[in-house]
């Protein structure tokens, strides 16, 4: 897992977006990765570094992108008070699914998963 000064966190908020449209971005990227007859140069054409070297000196170097479908299928809300909670099953209008990529890397000693947009902020080669 990146530490929190390595630009965050793959299992975070899967929200939370810098660039303006990114989710529209990624959303294009999965599509486009998923068919793309060359996955090297599309992931070169997005910007997603092979190796990278964070600012400690760490090492990164890409190992695999993998996918991961999230479907919502129910929401809490919290009671006055906040010691619990209300669960509620989503009716199927109402569902969302979300694909993203997660690009995981190897620094060294193990794995570290990266989302789309923090993978981008690597630089790197």
């Amino acid at each position: 897992m990146p530490h929190k000064s390595d630009h965050g966190d793959a299992a975070g908020d899967p929200d939370h977006h810098h660039e303006p449209d990114l989710d529209l971005v990624e959303t294009a990227f999965v599509d486009g990765f998923q068919t793309a007859p060359d996955p090297t140069s599309f992931l070169r054409l997005a910007g997603i570094p092979f190796e990278a070297r964070l600012a400690d000196g760490t090492e990164l170097k890409l190992l695999r992108v993998a996918q991961e479908r999230r479907i919502d299928i129910g929401s809490l809300s919290p009671h006055l008070g906040g010691h619990s909670f209300r669960y509620d099953p989503l009716p199927a209008q109402m569902v969302s699914r979300r694909d993203r990529l997660v690009f995981v890397y190897f620094d060294g000693i193990g794995t570290r998963p990266y989302r789309f947009e923090d993978a981008r902020a690597l630089g790197g080669r």
